[in-house]
């Protein structure tokens, strides 16, 4: 059974996907278990940013299909929870206090690549494969994927992805605004712990930045004018501090 794993590099969390019999394949318990660490680095006002990676060089296959049952009741409660608990997580992910970095080596597939854009930033490496893939499989997409792909690649690129079935590396994803940067695959863990490193210096004025970010970019995102006003207090604790610090 697979488990995510949680460890803390000076202000930094990292979170990593551990099941590789299954390239990292995501179970409902696996996404129970993210949500509550999520809970844990929250509460942690020390962490000031984290990073989600997967073990033995892939990031996520998706789901663990092993616990899949063709044609069987979806609607059926444990089913739906089960389920749940997955979608819910990438949530979880995108909604942790602290910015967020996804650190891509090998396949984000599926939910996998669902895991990585619920975070606020990706590094991936050149070789890395990204793929949506879900009506390859026979299956509506699923975890709110065009609408978390599409704030970040945008709509070309979703349905790209999303209805035709088109994968990319790491290269092509830096192209289109998927992925911050692409880099060797060597290179991925360290440059995204590195970039997480900067906001982590300051925990307290990450939370309060990352916050500011989301609710300004959304989805939905705000106007220019409501942004004007929505940052200014924030911004005004910030130069008080400042001059304190």
């Amino acid at each position: 059974m697979g488990q995510i794993q949680l460890e803390r590099q000076g202000g930094v969390a990292v979170f990593t996907v551990d099941s590789p019999e299954v390239r990292n394949g995501l179970t409902p318990e696996m996404g129970l278990q993210l949500s509550e660490l999520c809970d844990e680095v929250d509460a942690d006002p020390a962490i000031g940013a984290a990073v989600v990676r997967g073990a033995g060089g892939t990031f996520c296959s998706g789901a663990d299909r092993r616990r899949w049952t063709p044609g069987s009741d979806q609607a059926e409660d444990k089913t739906y929870k089960e389920l749940g608990a997955v979608y819910t997580a990438f949530r979880r992910v995108g909604t942790l206090q602290v910015p967020t970095i996804a650190a891509v080596r090998g396949a984000a597939v599926g939910a996998g690549i669902n895991l990585a854009l619920s975070t606020d930033l990706r590094i991936v490496s050149e070789s890395a494969r990204l793929l949506a893939g879900f009506l390859r499989i026979g299956l509506h997409p699923g975890g709110g994927y065009f609408t978390i792909s599409s704030r970040t690649a945008g709509r070309e690129a979703t349905a790209a992805m999303g209805l035709f079935s088109e994968e990319i590396d790491g290269v092509r994803a830096a192209e289109i605004g998927l992925a911050w940067k692409a880099v060797p695959d060597d290179q991925v863990e360290d440059l995204a712990l590195e970039l997480a490193g900067r906001a982590a210096k300051d925990p307290e004025l990450a939370r309060e930045a990352v916050r500011s970010f989301r609710t300004e970019a959304g989805p939905p995102g705000i106007g220019w004018e409501a942004a004007l006003h929505f940052e200014r207090a924030t911004q005004m604790w910030s130069q008080r501090r400042r001059e304190t610090a």
